[in-house]
């Protein structure tokens, strides 16, 4: 007799994979980000991609993240995500900037920029689950890890919706294989549960550096423990953050 759980698995199959499909048939992106992604392989001609290291894709979350090699090292990240973009966007954009990499780990931060935009959790989920189950048919030893979309101040209003999308994204990371969800809101509120405004710039859903020295902190073990699972070069030391200045 088929089980819950195994049922439910393979209607999200059924579902992804007909996603996938609508997504393949989809016209061209067109000029969408042309600029971001046309410099992404200017800087792949100039210097060629770092393969089977670790990718930072995603948003403005990860986009103004500018020295994110230096707070990662020694472990050999390259950043490559677009700011603006949705959990669509990183799908109509997986060839020119996933495929030249070929990582062994992805990290992933998308899906804020839906959720502003009035798309639904459950349609930013599914390209998620797209884009990962894309991942696996092409390496399918290859890591991803999804960091939470964050409960940002000029959004509060919008907190339910964010919370019912990390709900979607940590129980399929939880059932997945290879796939690994790392929560930076506790990074976001003090030891009373609330806002930590100080993080914030002006408009309320970019950070200060002092943020991402958090993010790290929360990331950065993670990634090194994946890194060593992944067996792709001898374990590597990782030493505490630091506090180096991040560009706005």
């Amino acid at each position: 007799m088929v089980s819950m759980k195994q049922l439910r698995r393979f209607l999200l199959l059924v579902i992804a994979c007909s996603a996938a499909l609508l997504h393949l048939a989809a016209a061209d992106p067109g000029p969408r980000f042309e600029n971001e992604i046309q410099a992404f392989i200017q800087a792949d001609r100039v210097k060629p991609p770092l393969r089977e290291g670790i990718l930072f894709v995603g948003s403005s979350i990860f986009r103004e993240w500018t020295n994110v090699t230096e707070m990662m090292a020694p472990l050999p990240v390259v950043n490559r995500a677009f700011g603006g973009s949705r959990t669509d966007d990183q799908l109509a954009r997986f060839d020119p900037v996933v495929l030249p990499h070929a990582p062994r780990i992805i990290v992933y931060y998308c899906g804020s920029n839906d959720i502003k935009e009035g798309r639904g959790p459950d349609a930013a989920f599914l390209d998620f689950k797209v884009f990962s189950e894309r991942v696996r048919r092409i390496w399918p030893a290859t890591r991803l890890l999804f960091v939470s979309s964050t409960r940002s101040l000029d959004r509060v209003d919008k907190w339910d919706r964010v919370d019912h999308y990390n709900g979607l994204v940590r129980a399929y990371c939880a059932e997945t294989p290879l796939r690994r969800f790392i929560d930076i809101n506790r990074a976001l509120i003090d030891a009373d549960g609330c806002p930590r405004t100080d993080l914030y710039r002006a408009d309320k859903l970019h950070f200060h550096p002092a943020a991402y020295v958090a993010f790290t902190a929360l990331i950065r073990p993670v990634l090194a423990d994946e890194w060593r699972k992944a067996g792709a070069v001898k374990a590597v030391p990782i030493e505490p953050a630091t506090s180096g200045p991040v560009a706005p």
